[in-house]
């Protein structure tokens, strides 16, 4: 009986579960509405930098060609982007009812946010240890401010899918809580994008210069 309850289940599961109810309808768009703000957001942090970023105060300075180590980025690059895939597996199994599967990738996504994070840091120490900090140069504060907001928002995202899979580990799949999954598994995608824009902007064309 338990096994013909829970197929029941299954064939009643919506195919867009994170809509289904109107409180997930409301937090898609909010979502997008938060997004608009987002965007505005990093849009002027990558403005203020792409002005500042030759404001150095000497020539003796390290400019973003001497500093910035574009292996380390690519690396990190990867970490994100592949995160990004595990979050979107995530989702597949979560419109497919499978919660088991949904909280397996959410967890990896986690582990590679938090290996894209210790990456992160590890880089500003070592620029901070160069005298590359967010007071020795104009350069030096839009980067670090640019960046580090990311980074504070990868913080966040990782923050959050960690208390989802707390809150819902023995609770199973509902459409309560599948908006709340699909709402961060489209924060962290804007998180990637926002990366891989920090990536060519800051890294790739300061490397190239």
């Amino acid at each position: 009986m338990a096994h013909v309850e829970e197929k029941m289940t299954v064939e009643r599961w919506p195919s867009h579960p994170e809509t289904a109810s109107l409180e997930g309808k409301n937090k898609f768009v909010g979502f997008w509405i938060f997004l608009g703000g987002e965007t505005a957001l990093f849009a002027s942090l990558f403005a203020t930098y792409l002005a500042l970023k030759d404001q150095v105060p000497s020539q003796d300075h390290l400019t973003a060609q001497q500093l910035f180590h574009l292996p380390l980025a690519f690396v990190m690059t990867m970490l994100l982007l592949t995160s990004s895939l595990t979050s979107v597996y995530a989702m597949y199994h979560m419109k497919n009812y499978d919660f088991k599967k949904m909280i397996t990738w959410i967890i990896v996504t986690i582990l590679l946010g938090l290996c894209f994070l210790g990456l992160e840091i590890y880089e500003f120490v070592e620029y901070v240890h160069q005298g590359h900090t967010f007071r020795s140069s104009a350069f030096g504060s839009a980067f670090y401010f640019l960046v580090g907001t990311h980074g504070l928002h990868v913080l966040i995202g990782l923050g959050w899918a960690v208390l989802l899979v707390i809150r819902n580990m023995g609770r199973g799949l509902s459409v309560y809580n599948a908006a709340k999954f699909n709402t961060f598994s489209l924060y962290w995608h804007f998180i990637d994008v926002v990366w891989v824009f920090i990536f060519t902007v800051v890294y790739l064309l300061g490397v190239l210069g």
